[in-house]
């Protein structure tokens, strides 16, 4: 089972989220659990405060190190000694998170508690004591960590065995394999005069494959050169599937030059 314990100021909002659809019956089944700590409970003031201005001048506030390490070491007490755990701080300044590191994540550990901050950030203290990495989910600032950290809870989750029905739920999905996923379709076969493509009508399952595969090459190459620029498409079979992908869009600049 993977263990998900969540340090922040909004635990009801948190928890309501990640105990609902798949991951909500995944945690009913055993295969996940999920606990979100309030902060505030672990101060020693009257006025439950975890923050203040921070040393040096500047706006804002920042988070103190105490609330958060009492909170910290209260979960740590219930981690067993055999539990691989891993304290996670839900930081602009990290490493940006992707599909490599959910798979790290579910494979290298029992136990993820993941630090969720605010105002101005938290004390440096606490994360040089306690945090084993810092993560980001983008090149950009929020409010508050709550948002990545139920966006690393659920690409972690989603992978337990158990969670999703077959390993294939997920391993045909964009960033598996450096491709981004195919476009998918579904009833009614005509909407809104558009049709769906009738390859995926056939009932030729070696002809469906081929062609998602060609689209997820075409799609990744369109959308994310960068990911493009990394993938290995030396086989024979991507070689064919290349000069097809080339023949098939000269034809089509040549039946529409218009839009060249």
């Amino acid at each position: 089972m993977m263990q998900i314990d969540i340090m922040t100021l909004f635990p009801d909002v948190v928890g309501d989220m990640l105990c609902e659809s798949i991951l909500g019956r995944a945690q009913e089944r055993g295969y996940i659990r999920v606990d979100c700590h309030q902060i505030r409970d672990y101060t020693t003031n009257k006025q439950n405060q975890v923050d203040d201005y921070p040393y040096g001048g500047g706006h804002g506030a920042v988070m103190q190190a105490d609330p958060l390490y009492r909170c910290w070491a209260h979960i740590m007490e219930g981690c067993s000694e055999e539990e691989r755990v891993r304290t996670i701080y839900m930081s602009p300044c990290g490493k940006t998170f992707c599909q490599a590191d959910a798979i790290r994540l579910r494979d290298d550990y029992d136990r993820l508690i993941l630090v969720c901050g605010h105002y101005e950030g938290i004390d440096q203290r606490f994360i040089d004591e306690c945090v084993d990495e810092e993560i980001s989910i983008g090149d950009f600032v929020l409010t508050g960590g709550e948002i990545p950290a139920m966006a690393v809870a659920d690409a972690v989750c989603r992978l337990v065995p158990g969670v999703l029905s077959s390993p294939e739920c997920y391993e045909n999905e964009s960033h598996w394999d450096g491709l981004l996923e195919f476009p998918q379709y579904s009833r009614p076969e005509v909407w809104h005069d558009r049709a769906v493509p009738s390859i995926l009508l056939s009932g030729h399952h070696a002809n469906v494959e081929k062609w998602r595969r060609k689209q997820s090459i075409i799609r990744t190459r369109d959308r994310r050169p960068d990911m493009y620029a990394k993938l290995d498409l030396s086989s024979k079979a991507d070689k064919k599937l290349m000069k097809e992908i080339a023949a098939e869009e000269a034809a089509a600049m040549d039946e529409n030059p218009e839009q060249n």
